[in-house]
C-alpha cells in the first residue's frame, strides 16, 4: 500500500503502517550516524540532555556529501542501520518515532520498536543523489565538529521509503525471502519479471529526480 505521512511521526501514524508499505514522508526529520549516536549515548550516561527533542522524531542514518551550488545538500543515501543498534533501544524508549536506514536490525532493536510502537524504514541504497532532490532544506543543529556526521535538521517532501519493521514486529526482510522464492519462478526468457517493489522504487526515484 502507498502511504503519505507527515514527520515527526507519532505513535498513531506508526501503528497504522505495515511492513511492506511504500511510504512518502513530508516534513521535518533529523540525520544522525555512528558518531552522533555515540555522543548522544555518552551524554545520556552523564545525565545530560539530548541536543534535540527526540519525541516522535524520525532519524535518518545518513551523512551527506558536500552540496553542489544552489542545492541544500549533497548525495543523501542511507547508511547501514546496524551500526546504530547499540544506541537505538534507549532512544526509542525516550520517544523516537521512526528510523530510516538500510539493512537488518538486532532483536533488541526490534523488541524496542514493538515496545514503543515505532517504525523502521529503509531508503533506497545507492540512490543518494536522487534522494537528495526530495530534501528542500538542511541545517546543522548539533555536533558541528563531527563534519558530515553532525546532526542535521532536514525538510523533506515525499521522501520515498519502505516499512521494514512495523510496530507489530513484522519484518519485511524475513517475509521478502518467501516472496522472492515465488518471484524466482517467474522467469521469462531467462530474465526475472519486475515485482511491485521494483516498480515502486523506479516511480519513487523518478519523483525525486523531477524536483529541481
Amino acid at each position: 500500500m502507498d502511504r503519505h505521512i507527515s514527520a515527526p511521526v507519532g505513535r498513531e501514524t506508526a501503528e497504522e503502517l505495515r511492513a511492506g508499505d511504500y511510504v512518502y514522508i513530508t516534513g521535518t526529520i533529523y540525520t544522525a550516524r555512528d558518531a552522533a549516536h555515540k555522543r548522544m549515548y555518552e551524554t545520556l550516561r552523564e545525565g545530560g540532555d539530548l541536543p534535540i527533542n527526540i519525541e516522535g522524531q524520525a532519524i535518518y542514518y545518513m551523512g551527506p556529501s558536500p552540496a553542489r551550488e544552489g542545492r541544500p545538500i549533497g548525495s543523501a543515501g542511507p547508511t547501514t542501520a546496524s551500526r546504530m543498534d547499540k544506541y537505538t533501544p534507549e532512544l526509542l524508549d525516550l520517544g523516537m518515532g521512526a528510523m530510516i536506514g538500510k539493512g537488518k536490525r538486532s532483536q533488541e532493536v526490534i523488541d524496542a520498536v514493538v515496545r514503543n510502537k515505532a517504525v523502521y524504514f529503509a531508503a533506497v541504497g545507492g540512490a543518494g543523489a536522487l534522494l537528495s532532490k526530495c530534501i528542500t532544506s538542511s541545517e546543522i543543529v548539533a555536533y558541528e565538529d563531527l563534519g558530515t556526521e553532525a546532526i542535521r535538521k532536514l525538510t523533506v517532501v515525499n521522501l520515498p521509503v519502505i516499512v521494514v519493521i512495523d510496530s507489530k514486529g513484522n519484518n519485511l526482510y524475513e517475509t521478502a525471502v518467501k516472496e522472492y522464492r515465488k518471484y524466482e519462478k517467474n522467469i521469462d526468457d531467462g530474465a526475472p519479471k519486475y515485482n511491485s517493489c521494483s516498480v515502486y522504487v523506479v516511480q519513487a526515484l523518478l519523483s525525486c529526480a523531477s524536483r529541481r
